[in-house]
């Protein structure tokens, strides 16, 4: 398989959450391998930040604020898609609300909606309005990034991993009945990741040590190294690959 099968020239991509993490360096990656990027966030300063530098490397971003608990804002950002754009190929929603870290008979219900619209109500919408323009251009790649805890429930963090176990089942309703108009829909399932999202996580010791010892590799992964599975996923090296979960977390649930 040659490099052309990764090749993303003149393909539209939207990246949720791409200002920081795994979304900056997955909207760096996509770059690189030739699509126009759209670096989306909540702040604009962060968005502007990450696509100024992928310009000056030589790359096409422009940057856009969006937080995915505004339903208002999402109906806004693919308004600009349309004017500016014309069409959109590749939909990352990686965006994520700071979750709830606490015992779940403590959860807030403040907290529990607030995850459930930004991890799952986001999510949702976003991948209509990019499905939906992807029917009318011949089809696209949306992939959703969860997490291990959608798997295996994280231990005080049950609202965002019921989210993320919720993302997982949403990508394969997606993928089912998208598949049709030539629109695939996958998800990425990090482990624990060094990122500003997680580092209250880092900062724990007592949650840090086992989660390090269950990881074959000993380790925490780098942002960076999310990103070449999404770029698999989104290319044509993944044309028949639909309703799949390809997990990148060092051997964690294994």
């Amino acid at each position: 398989m040659s490099r052309h099968h990764f090749d993303l020239d003149g393909r539209i991509a939207l990246v949720a959450g791409g200002s920081r993490g795994i979304g900056e360096a997955i909207a760096r990656i996509l770059a690189e391998y030739g699509a126009h990027v759209i670096v989306a966030s909540r702040k604009i300063d962060g968005c502007r930040a990450v696509a100024d530098s992928i310009v000056a490397a030589g790359g096409k971003a422009s940057p856009h604020a969006c937080h995915l608990g505004d339903l208002a804002q999402i109906e806004a950002i693919f308004r600009h898609v349309d004017e500016q754009h014309g069409r959109i190929d590749i939909l990352i929603n990686n965006g994520v609300a700071n979750p709830y870290y606490g015992h779940v008979l403590d959860t807030p219900v403040s907290a529990f909606e607030k995850t459930l619209e930004v991890n799952l109500r986001g999510y949702f919408y976003m991948s209509v309005e990019a499905a939906k323009r992807m029917r009318t251009t011949g089809g696209g790649a949306i992939v959703n990034v969860a997490s291990a805890n959608g798997i295996t429930p994280g231990d005080k963090q049950a609202v965002y991993s019921i989210t993320k176990a919720g993302i997982l089942n949403m990508t394969r309703a997606f993928a089912n009945e998208c598949g049709e108009f030539n629109i695939r829909v996958n998800a990425l399932i990090p482990g624990v990741t060094k990122t500003k999202f997680a580092q209250a996580l880092h900062d724990d010791e007592t949650f840090l040590a086992p989660a390090r010892a269950r990881t074959p590799l000993g380790r925490s992964a780098e942002p960076s190294e999310m990103a070449g599975a999404v770029l698999y996923l989104v290319s044509d090296a993944a044309s028949y690959t639909t309703g799949s979960f390809v997990t990148v977390d060092g051997g964690y649930l294994a």
